[in-house]
């Protein structure tokens, strides 16, 4: 590992990196290489989670390749170097303010969308013009394999390499010195990987989880926020940083809306409610302990290719399906009574990535909105 830091820094240090006409051709390569391979890349996906081709280009694929056609669109007019007004206290001086790249980067992706969370950092640090290696998830491991196949044949490692490996491997990558880390996954890891950065004091981009609410007001259209909640929370199982983890829902509509949540999952259960699988059988036995079949109002399954979602209610804030993210096909439903009872209790919870609110009023959206961070 030290080797290879070592190699990118020097291959750095050349400045070819920083020729945006270099960094448009590689972005180019990258594309050119994920378009050519599409097929290898449906096949390793659909080993790791046994999703659709469908389902891959749209969660995978095609935000890469709109990432990269945006980048290349774009990245000329964000390197150039840009005049800025001077305050009296540096007149008669002309300030600048000139981007340039950090150096050498490592990208630490995540396996619930392994493509995406591993390349799409990748790409801008391409475009920004530093060096990237990239250390995907090896829990998906066909998609690391493959990642690693593609970029490694097809890349000078110097400029852009993929290690893969587990925690072994990414705690011989974090013991050395990098400019720029970026990390995918889960708060308890993210603090390991914040530590060993602090050592350098090399700046960190942390992409957390957290338990994202949706909050349902008793206004709202409930056939349309229930289509919407059921496709975004049981899309890829339940496996999706920014599904919603949990409802919050006024006691008016709560037996509304389960009904309608049943109808909704019996409509799509063929697609795309089965068109992944839990990632691994250490996942499926996690999920099964966070959940109290006393509540459980729709029975799900954890079958191997085949995922049928539960719905938990009458839940409370310390039930074991609240103390940690879900990241699976359950959906919890609390209760609330006003608003002002959802922001108190809200804000006794971590911060989440997301949070969705479904209302027909815009004082109540922006009413929450002003006074929750997520």
């Amino acid at each position: 590992m030290k080797t290879l830091v070592g190699d990118q820094l020097a291959f750095f240090n050349t400045n070819q990196t920083k020729d945006i006409g270099w960094r448009i051709e590689q972005l180019k390569k990258l594309r050119n290489l994920l378009k050519t391979n599409e097929t290898l890349l449906y096949q390793a996906i659909y080993a790791d989670f046994k999703k659709s081709e469908f389902d891959t280009f749209t969660t995978e694929l095609s935000i890469l390749y709109t990432e990269i056609d945006e980048t290349i669109d774009k990245v000329n007019s964000w390197a150039k170097k840009k005049k800025v007004k001077t305050n009296l206290l540096n007149f008669p001086a002309t300030s600048y303010i000139i981007p340039e790249p950090l150096g050498v980067t490592l990208v630490i992706g995540a396996w619930n969308y392994p493509f995406q969370l591993s390349l799409l950092p990748a790409i801008a640090a391409i475009a920004a013009g530093n060096t990237v290696i990239v250390k995907p998830s090896e829990i998906a491991s066909e998609c690391s394999k493959v990642m690693a196949q593609l970029i490694n044949n097809h890349f000078n490692p110097e400029f852009f390499k993929v290690v893969e490996g587990g925690v072994a491997e990414t705690t011989d990558l974090l013991a050395q010195r990098f400019d720029k880390i970026f990390f995918t996954g889960s708060v308890a890891v993210g603090k390991i990987v914040y530590a060993a950065a602090a050592k350098h004091l090399t700046p960190v981009t942390l992409e957390l989880g957290g338990k994202s609410p949706a909050i349902i007001a008793d206004d709202c259209n409930l056939k349309i926020t229930v289509k919407r909640l059921v496709w975004a929370k049981f899309l890829n199982a339940g496996q999706t940083c920014i599904a919603p983890d949990f409802i919050y829902v006024d006691k008016k509509v709560k037996d509304a809306l389960i009904k309608e949540m049943i109808l909704a999952i019996d409509l799509f259960s063929t697609n795309p409610l089965d068109s992944a699988k839990i990632v691994s059988e250490n996942h499926i036995k996690r999920l099964k302990t966070l959940i109290d079949p006393k509540k459980v109002v729709y029975q799900g399954s954890f079958e191997t290719s085949k995922v049928k979602p539960y719905i938990l209610s009458d839940i409370g804030f310390d039930d074991a399906v609240m103390k940690e993210e879900i990241f699976g096909p359950i959906i919890p439903i609390i209760t609330f009574n006003s608003l002002d009872e959802v922001i108190t209790n809200l804000k006794t919870l971590s911060k989440p990535l997301a949070l969705y609110m479904f209302s027909e009023s815009k004082a109540h959206i922006s009413y929450v909105f002003d006074r929750v961070s997520f």
